[in-house]
């Protein structure tokens, strides 16, 4: 049979060279000869372990979450052409989702929420909430889900910042004035607010104020008010990590500013956003069978109600 026959090229002839005794090749040769052979027996064993070996890597690096290797974290800070760190991304984490006072780095209870603001968030239940109905997350809660900055420039330097989201909001994108403007005086409440932001040696400096009172902090219905101030501040202290100190200011719902710190980890930069549709009073969901306000199945016919 052809597996018989094909056995092993290399080990007849290594065996030979070996044990044949009287051979017509002079010594020289015949130590070139093992060598080569030897050489031919080692490639043939380690070559599909190294291939293996490969493959393995690369499963690692695309299942799961695409975040860069740990080998890489650490390394330094890439720079953009004006000498600022390069805060592109795309990006994992950095904000709040399920609790901001256990993700923003607090004990239970250390939020200093107002009477009125604790009793709120105590009566919301999990139906209401306003991103299962397409509704933005808005600040900081957003930014568990994939996003990214796109920095934009105009012939004075860098005019804009665009934080771009993949899940979590209407087609999201905040938009943070670079250009030294300040902050309107007749600000109309918004999901985003108004953004304004500056450079602090290689920390974004991000001010907002002017949101509505409409998004929850987290799924537990931490509210706020229209008095609601923030600024981040984002710094990249390695090739992998990006931090948020970010501070709340609502006089409104809190008896003092709040100061919280969360992590964001880069996602391999060959990666771009995937496209998510997900729009204010959207009935997509209900047509096909949805109920409002939970993402589970209903059992009941949309139409009869039944």
């Amino acid at each position: 049979m052809a597996t018989k026959r094909h056995k092993s090229i290399a080990m007849p002839l290594a065996n030979c060279v070996l044990f044949c005794g009287s051979s017509p090749f002079r010594s020289v040769d015949m130590k070139k000869f093992f060598v080569i052979s030897m050489t031919l027996i080692v490639l043939i064993l380690v070559l599909p372990v190294q291939s293996q070996a490969q493959d393995r890597v690369r499963s690692v690096n695309v299942g799961g979450t695409p975040l860069v290797p740990d080998n890489l974290v650490n390394g330094p800070v890439p720079r953009l052409p004006d000498g600022k760190p390069d805060l592109t991304g795309p990006w994992m984490g950095g904000g709040s989702n399920a609790d901001i006072e256990r993700e923003g780095g607090l004990k239970p209870g250390e939020l200093p929420l107002l009477p009125w603001a604790k009793e709120l968030r105590d009566k919301r239940k999990e139906e209401d909430e306003p991103y299962t109905a397409c509704l933005p997350m808005s600040v900081p809660r957003v930014n568990p889900y994939p996003w990214k900055f796109a920095m934009s420039y105009t012939s004075k330097g860098l005019t804009y910042i665009y934080i771009l989201h993949e899940t979590g909001d209407a087609g999201a994108h905040r938009v943070v004035y670079m250009d030294g403007r300040k902050h309107p005086d007749d600000l109309l409440p918004t999901w985003w607010g108004h953004s304004i932001g500056s450079w602090e040696g290689d920390t974004l400096v991000i001010d907002t104020v002017g949101y509505n009172d409409k998004f929850w902090f987290d799924s537990r219905g931490t509210p706020h008010t229209e008095k609601l101030h923030t600024i981040e501040r984002w710094t990249r202290i390695n090739y992998g990590t990006l931090i948020n100190d970010f501070t709340l200011d609502d006089p409104g719902a809190f008896s003092k500013p709040v100061h919280l710190k969360f992590t964001a980890k880069l996602m391999r930069p060959d990666l771009d956003l995937m496209e998510f549709i997900c729009l204010e009073n959207n009935q997509v969901g209900l047509a096909g069978g949805y109920a409002p306000g939970t993402g589970t199945s209903n059992t009941t016919d949309p139409k009869t109600n039944k």
